[in-house]
């Protein structure tokens, strides 16, 4: 049952405290690397913190970032100033990571600080958190089977976390944390086995001189997500941040960043059911279009709420946004696949027996599978991914709309996204073999790779209350 969402969307808390260590900021302060569409962020900023620098590659990907937000930093705003994001991580070195130390020293909202004489003891930047995933295709089962012929080696987006941690050592973060795919822990640099790859990614951030590092595989639904969507998170914490919070114990365990109070607990049983997240986007009328095959031209989608809110998490997605909190949220994204009859004939008989397909619809490709309305005595058992193919929606012969899909990752309804709505072949998954690694990230991608909000927020959640600890309440 889904118990409780935070109405917190401040960028900035209030002043508190009278700790000598405080900052004279009052903001927490994050730089997002990797940042994909922005769930880490999100999640993040619902915790109060601000981004001040973001790095992500793909245009569309930097593009929903961009446009979902409204802060300003140093007399501007954050989304329109170019010296505060980059798109190739690769160019964060040299005269262009001096000038991003110079570019954040210079916004007096954050009163940034750099102190990189003292990282052997444990000292460092006033910068708070510095968060990246590294893009994961790679290490995924479905990536690698996706990059074709290629050793894992030989794909530049899967040595990235090395450039991360030279970043780190930098910047100098108080608490950093590196998110990845579960595929990572058992991954291998090449196709025929050899060398596994997780040991290297934890010896290069372990070898950032004064950071204790701990690590976890955590699922998404035990921090209120209604996804399994296991993920690999690896926490830094500086040592003077460390030993200032009685309530971090490093010598807990050698590994587990959960035990040693690095990651917070998970709480079983908090995700939401699948009506009662996406029950007042469902438009009694799809079904009876899909069905006829009677499309009008142009766009197939509804364009404003069917039903009221009618539950807590659907009341917290379609509030206003934190720059207009008296604003009316419209209803976007909620396009349908205009669905040939074989297709929704299928998807209806699934619908009507449990989920089974027809024998002379069943194909060797993948096996699509109904969502359940309600978990019953079950948890959640799927992961939102690029696509949406996978999943037939649990009331409707139709897949799920993008809105449904970032909703499954707890995008607000007023998050919007740029790019084509979906793509596939060659222009999204590239082809190592030919050196294409460029590759089309439409809607439903950027949702799936997204960090889920949720989880994101209970992580900043966490990662505030040690922050608070150590130098004070701001």
């Amino acid at each position: 049952m889904f118990q409780g969402v935070t109405e917190n969307f401040h960028h900035e808390s209030s002043d508190g405290g009278n700790n000598s260590q405080k900052a004279a900021s009052s903001l927490y302060t994050m730089v997002d690397l990797f940042a994909g569409c922005g769930g880490l962020s999100m999640g993040f900023e619902n915790a109060q913190f601000t981004p001040v620098f973001v790095n992500e590659l793909d245009k569309d990907a930097i593009q929903t970032y961009l446009k979902n937000r409204y802060h300003e930093l140093g007399g501007e705003k954050f989304a329109e100033n170019a010296d505060l994001r980059c798109n190739d991580a690769h160019e964060l070195q040299g005269e262009r990571l001096e000038q991003l130390v110079s570019d954040l020293s210079s916004l007096k909202e954050a009163d940034f600080r750099f102190d990189t004489a003292t990282a052997d003891s444990g000292g460092g930047s006033t910068l708070d958190v510095l968060a990246g995933g590294p893009p994961c295709q790679g290490y995924s089962g479905i990536g690698i089977r996706r990059s074709y012929a290629v050793d894992r080696k030989e794909i530049p987006a899967n040595v990235l976390y090395g450039r991360m941690a030279q970043i780190i050592r930098r910047l100098r973060p108080r608490i950093f944390l590196f998110e990845n795919v579960r595929g990572l822990l058992n991954a291998k640099w090449t196709r025929e086995g050899g060398e596994p790859i997780w040991p290297d990614v934890k010896a290069e951030f372990r070898n950032i001189p004064g950071y204790e590092v701990r690590w976890s595989l955590v699922y998404a639904k035990d921090y209120g997500v209604p996804q399994n969507r296991p993920r690999v998170l690896l926490v830094g914490i500086r040592k003077d941040i460390l030993d200032a919070c009685p309530s971090i114990d490093a010598n807990a365990d050698p590994e587990d960043a959960v035990k040693c109070g690095f990651l917070p607990e998970g709480q079983p049983g908090t995700f939401p059911h699948l009506n009662d997240l996406l029950g007042d986007l469902v438009d009694p009328g799809v079904a009876d279009t899909l069905r006829s095959g009677k499309f009008a031209p142009g766009t197939f989608e509804t364009t404003s709420y069917p039903r009221p809110a009618r539950t807590a998490i659907q009341k917290h997605l379609r509030s206003s946004p934190p720059w207009d909190p008296n604003g009316q949220v419209r209803l976007t994204e909620q396009e349908y696949s205009k669905h040939k009859w074989a297709v929704v004939d299928k998807f209806d008989h699934m619908l009507t027996n449990n989920g089974e397909i027809p024998q002379h619809y069943q194909t060797r490709k993948f096996s699509q599978r109904v969502l359940p309305p309600h978990w019953g005595n079950k948890e959640p058992h799927m992961t939102a991914t690029s696509l949406p193919d996978d999943y037939v929606h649990y009331c409707q012969p139709r897949i799920l709309t993008v809105r449904e899909w970032a909703r499954l990752q707890l995008f607000p309804d007023w998050y919007r996204f740029a790019g084509k709505r979906t793509t596939g072949g060659i222009r999204r998954a590239g082809n190592p073999l030919e050196g294409i690694y460029d590759r089309e990230v439409p809607k439903y991608t950027q949702i799936g790779n997204a960090v889920p909000v949720g989880l994101a927020q209970k992580v900043g959640e966490h990662f505030r209350g040690i922050l608070d600890q150590a130098l004070g309440e701001r």
